[in-house]
């Protein structure tokens, strides 16, 4: 799967009247050159200390003097740059040195660091250790938020109006706010498409997690074109059902097993997990919803006295537990679980494990909307059995899918 999501490419294609290979290279060229450009601005806000026009902010006897321009070599050929200048004379371009005029290794190298969500320090150390040039953590800082109306138009696209499966999770961090550490949610919306692919419909930063947030996050999915969802997974949250139903009423709530199942093994003594779980194991893999109410009326009678609260809660959500029991083994594998949303978080994980604690929301926005460009670029095969899995949707769901096919 490509880096940019196919929506964004065919309109790339199609705004730039994309034809040929050779149209291609000229669009990059251009492209490449934009970002260059956008690059010494921000080297120049960073040294002058204030945004351009950013009169309110200024600190400084230093201002913009005009701009010089400068021919450098690069991988798609020389290019014509206009370096802007200061009064005093002490701007020295950190990403195109004085008396520097071949560039053509370092483009792909920011690229490559920028798509794998590098933190400002990793980026620093890798282009002075590569290219012995000096680029401050602020300056990184400086060019990444100008990713933030990409970021933004990617948040508001247009979606299908359609997907057979969403799942719903969130990731905690620690970020700073008014002088404050606090805990917050990165809240992370997955879907299958009809063609049986993933995709990253969202990612929100905000408060810990809430049905309220929640319910803000599917209406703002409904504004982008989601008429229709046929199967949420979605984990124990209270008031998620409620929020999922006030804005998706047809669609089918299915609470994550694994979350059920970790949370009632918290009460159960150690010594006697095994057991219980093995015994539990005959409740969710039952060939129907009849017969997993019976192993679990069973599993009652044996450890109720025991542990009455670690059974409790399958009675209390019986109607968002049993959902996956009537369908084949096929689509059960899908929506059992948000496993598949926790496999994402992963990668995550991954990219920020040097980050304890994240400057802003939108430090954290950035590093994790780098990160999903890199994974999503991975998903190139659709799920499994998928043709068997679209048509029970069609026989359970009927006259659902089928207007959005495309013949």
């Amino acid at each position: 799967m490509s880096v940019l999501p196919r929506e964004v490419l065919r309109e790339m294609i199609v705004g730039g009247n994309l034809k040929t290979a050779d149209d291609l290279h000229s669009f990059l060229k251009d492209l490449f050159k934009d970002a260059l450009q956008e690059m010494l601005e921000a080297e120049l806000d960073v040294e002058l200390g204030y945004a351009k026009g950013d009169r309110k902010n200024k600190e400084t006897d230093n201002r913009r003097n005009g701009y010089g321009e400068k021919t450098v070599k690069t991988k798609y050929g020389e290019m014509e740059l206009e370096v802007p200048r200061d009064r005093n004379g002490d701007f020295e371009p950190v990403v195109i040195p004085k008396n520097k005029r071949d560039i053509s290794g370092i483009e792909n190298k920011v690229i490559s660091l920028y798509a794998r969500g590098m933190s400002t320090r990793d980026i620093h150390d890798q282009i002075k250790d590569i290219y012995g040039i000096e680029i401050s953590a602020e300056m990184v800082s400086k060019i990444t938020d100008r990713m933030l109306p990409q970021i933004k138009e990617w948040q508001n696209r247009a979606i299908e109006p359609i997907y057979p499966f969403i799942f719903l999770d969130a990731i905690h961090y620690k970020v700073r706010e008014d002088g404050q550490i606090k805990s917050k949610a990165a809240y992370v919306v997955l879907g299958i498409n009809l063609e049986g692919f993933k995709e990253i419909l969202g990612i929100w930063i905000g408060e810990n997690e809430s049905s309220k947030f929640w319910l803000g996050i599917l209406n703002k999915l409904k504004n982008r074109g989601l008429q229709d969802v046929l199967i949420f997974s979605v984990d124990g949250l209270t008031g998620l059902k409620e929020a999922i139903q006030a804005v998706f009423p047809q669609a089918q709530i299915q609470r994550c097993i694994i979350h059920q199942l970790r949370n009632s093994f918290k009460y159960v003594s150690y010594k006697d997990l095994r057991e219980f779980a093995s015994n539990f194991r005959a409740v969710y893999t039952a060939v129907n919803e009849e017969t997993a109410y019976q192993e679990l009326n069973d599993l009652e009678e044996k450890w109720s006295k025991k542990y009455p609260f670690a059974i409790k809660s399958w009675h209390a959500n019986w109607d968002v537990l049993s959902p996956f029991f009537k369908f084949p083994v096929e689509v059960r594998r899908i929506m059992y679980t948000t496993n598949i949303i926790e496999g994402l978080h992963r990668q995550f994980r991954k990219v920020t494990k040097t980050k304890s604690i994240f400057p802003s929301d939108q430090s954290l926005e950035k590093m994790l909307y780098l990160a999903s460009q890199n994974t999503t670029r991975k998903w190139t095969q659709r799920y499994r059995s998928w043709d068997i899995v679209l048509n029970q949707l069609m026989i359970f769901f009927e006259g659902r899918i089928e207007p959005h096919l495309t013949l």
